[in-house]
């Protein structure tokens, strides 16, 4: 839809004929699912169906900043559990004490924070003791 409407057009008259042109020209048949019936939900009505249904097609969620940096915890624990060498362990463990310790600096938005820097030592050995365990 390009053009503006005109003076003394109703906005309705105005948008209906813009559809209506569209549809004459085929471009509705462009679009993905033309022809296909909508889904329909079996949940029961959620208002903002739409915006949770945009967040997870563009794979897009939406957590305070402190359980953001928890879940990094987390991914970060597991990353240096798997990490190839002692080196690689230290350098995961460096790179999430610094994003911890900027959050202990300004507190994020959202539940408390509740985590302090990781142990690089306790991690590596950790890191070792899985090793030997399964044989590596």
């Amino acid at each position: 839809m390009t053009e503006r409407k005109p003076p003394g057009v109703s906005f309705e008259s105005f948008v209906d004929k813009q559809i209506r042109e569209a549809a004459e020209r085929g471009e509705f048949e462009k679009l993905p699912g033309f022809g296909k019936p909508l889904d329909r939900p079996t949940a029961p009505y959620d208002e903002s169906w739409w915006i949770k249904e945009k967040m997870a097609r563009e794979h897009i969620s939406f957590l305070p900043p402190s359980l953001v940096l928890r879940k990094e915890v987390e991914d970060a624990l597991e990353a240096a559990a798997k990490a190839p060498s002692e080196r690689v362990v230290r350098r995961i463990i460096t790179e999430i004490n610094e994003k911890i310790r900027g959050a202990l600096a300004r507190p994020p938005e959202g539940p408390p924070l509740n985590l302090v820097p990781l142990d690089p030592e306790h991690v590596v050995a950790d890191w070792r003791t899985g090793r030997e365990r399964h044989g590596v």
